[in-house]
């Protein structure tokens, strides 16, 4: 009997402890230590970013006329941190995370590292903070999945020499998707995201790091603000068939203004680029003080990431947006982004679909459930349509309702308004800034070689 105990003990202890699984759990180890690091800087963020948005509001509660002050000086000073600091900074994130994955490797480190630092996190809080103070229609999300990016970058350089390692383009992917779970309490949609739009490797090597990581940075974010849902559980039953017809309709129009506002961004930033100092920081302080002046006489729903918007037309009676208002959340992130700043659009895209589909809903007079169908296909149409990616867009809105049951109206609105983009832009408004920040890199890197 003790024999077969010991024998026992000794294959326990074999398989516990061979190579294989001491090499994996090692490997494991940084992982999840960014994951947690992730979850930690992620939460901090989210609650600077609503203090930001608190700012705004009292601010404005005050007086109306302070945004004159407030967009234009924060807008100003959130374009020069980022001229002064880390113009890798700048902007969404996500292209920057895109291009280190594609130049992760020896040859091109010290690329990398200007994308994916502990500086571009500081500067991209700073900035992005300034620029909700101003009122700027942008979001922490995109933002968020750089810092996490960073995070993982810092990580994988901190693992001594003698440590098992994995590609560090598999560190930055994981780093992606942990953001965006974090970002959204959306573990799948991070997943999906580093699969549809980061991954350009086989995950099969990294699964387990990739699903852990994810795992960690939702459960410790989740721990810290409680189980919450980005939006809330808006009402969905009793869908009539014949919505699918409006859901389709939506999605075409979503699709085509999302990739119409990529494309919008990119041609301004190409403009821009002609710009001396002087004159990037007048066109600065002029589209603070325009987007004052449509914020104060024409629509102030033009103001902020447009959560606002996206809560009042799913949870209260108010389900019909103004015509103009698929306008402005459109022009919003246009002006926004141009600036230079750091700030994503993935919830101004949002917005901008939610009130598309609210305006379509009050066009052929559809009210609650169906309207609300409507509005979630126009996010997730919206989404698809600047940033291609249609699995990862369903997969988030569903996420962040809890509508399971609807699941097919968003695969529909998705694979729909992906076509419908191809009608406006070949290429996703990601793709495109991402080649822009892949030769800025290189070009640097050569020039500070020589």
């Amino acid at each position: 009997m003790i024999r077969l105990i010991r024998r026992i003990g000794k294959q326990l202890f074999d398989i516990l402890f061979n190579e294989q699984i001491k090499r994996n759990l090692l490997q494991a180890i940084p992982f999840w230590i960014a994951s947690f690091v992730t979850a930690l800087i992620a939460v901090a963020y989210t609650k600077l970013f609503n203090f930001s948005e608190g700012v705004l509001q009292s601010a404005l509660s005050w007086n109306r006329w302070s945004i004159f002050v407030l967009a234009p000086v924060c807008f100003f000073l959130a374009w020069l941190i980022v001229q002064l600091y880390s113009k890798n900074a700048r902007g969404s994130g996500i292209p920057q995370v895109m291009a280190a994955i594609e130049l992760a490797g020896p040859k091109y480190s010290y690329a990398v590292d200007k994308l994916l630092s502990l500086r571009v996190i500081v500067i991209k809080v700073i900035s992005s903070m300034l620029m909700v103070v101003g009122g700027g229609a942008v979001g922490r999300e995109g933002p968020t999945i750089q810092i996490a990016g960073s995070v993982f970058r810092l990580v994988n350089k901190w693992i001594p020499k003698n440590w098992p390692k994995l590609s560090s383009q598999s560190f930055i992917l994981t780093g992606g998707a942990a953001g965006l779970a974090a970002a959204f309490n959306t573990p799948l949609g991070g997943v999906v995201f580093a699969i549809e739009e980061l991954s350009k490797i086989h995950i099969r090597f990294f699964r387990t790091a990739l699903f852990s990581a994810v795992i960690i940075a939702g459960l410790t974010a989740q721990g810290i603000l409680g189980p919450y849902l980005y939006l809330g559980y808006p009402d969905v039953q009793g869908l009539t068939l014949s919505i699918f017809f409006g859901v389709a309709g939506v999605a075409i129009l979503t699709g085509m203004g999302g990739s119409l506002m990529g494309k919008v961004i990119v041609a301004l930033m190409k403009r821009k680029k002609s710009f001396s100092k002087t004159k990037s920081a007048i066109y600065v302080v002029l589209s603070g003080i325009l987007f004052a002046l449509i914020a104060y006489f024409i629509n102030a729903e033009v103001l902020g990431s447009g959560k606002e918007v996206i809560n009042t037309v799913l949870f209260t009676t108010e389900k019909h947006s103004s015509w103009d208002t698929p306008i402005w959340r459109m022009v919003g992130p246009v002006i926004s982004f141009n600036t230079g700043a750091a700030g994503g659009v993935f919830a101004p895209a949002l917005a901008a679909g939610a009130s598309v589909g609210s305006y379509f809903s009050h066009i052929f007079h559809i009210i609650g459930p169906n309207a609300n169908i409507l509005i979630l296909s126009g996010m997730v149409g919206f989404l698809t349509g600047i940033t291609r990616t249609p699995f990862t867009s369903a997969i988030l809105v569903l996420e962040m309702t809890d509508r399971h049951s609807v699941i097919f109206h968003l695969m529909l609105a998705a694979m729909i308004s992906n076509i419908a983009a191809l009608l406006i832009d070949k290429h996703s408004f990601y793709e495109r800034l991402k080649k822009n920040y892949v030769e800025e890199n290189i070009e640097r890197e050569v020039k500070d070689q020589d």
